[in-house]
């Protein structure tokens, strides 16, 4: 009886974090699976990882490496069945995750938001080559050698800026009211 009430509350979380709302309405078709093209990659599939979080099993989930695997490309979304925004369940997942310390330590997926987030609310605006070589610094600067031949070639071609577009003070007010209403909805900075 324990179990369930474990089962019962982790899903209850899940489903009380936006996004997280369609993890009882799960048939376990497996769409969401056949559908992912990281699921190759996950530790446990998205049906798996589903099915885990209604088992109650926390721990498990929570320090997995399957919600950091995707790729918000909603071919999931589109397929299921039953209309649950898989993404937004892998991002309630995330949320949990890193509230709880427990988050996946072979991903950067934290590091880079809370970079975008102190660029976003620092700056106003999204200094490309700034921002990856402040994501590379806190998260592991010997990679970023290896990204300089890519870094180059968007330089040359003009997809990469080095100096900030600023944004203008309206276009700023709005993104700050967008990242304290997603702070107030339980988001994580």
């Amino acid at each position: 009886m324990e179990t369930e009430t474990k089962a019962g509350s982790f899903v209850d979380e899940i489903s009380a974090i936006p996004g997280g709302e369609g993890i009882k309405l799960c048939i376990q078709c497996g769409t969401c699976t056949a559908s992912c093209p990281n699921a190759d990659k996950m530790e446990y599939t998205p049906s798996e990882l589903i099915a885990m979080a209604r088992a109650g099993m926390r721990k498990e989930v929570l320090s997995s490496n399957s919600m950091w695997y995707c790729l918000s490309c909603y071919l999931c979304t589109v397929r299921c069945p039953r209309g649950i925004k898989q993404t937004g369940l892998m991002h309630a997942f995330e949320y949990l995750a890193v509230r709880e310390g427990t988050s996946y330590a072979g991903s950067f997926t934290p590091t880079m938001y809370r970079s975008f987030n102190h660029f976003a609310c620092a700056l106003g605006s999204l200094p490309e080559f700034g921002f990856m070589t402040w994501f590379y610094m806190l998260s592991n600067p010997f990679r970023a050698w290896r990204m300089i031949p890519v870094a180059w070639s968007l330089l040359r071609k003009g997809r990469l800026s080095i100096k900030a577009r600023k944004l203008s003070p309206e276009a700023t007010r709005q993104l700050t009211a967008i990242l304290e209403k997603a702070e107030t909805l339980g988001g994580v900075s």
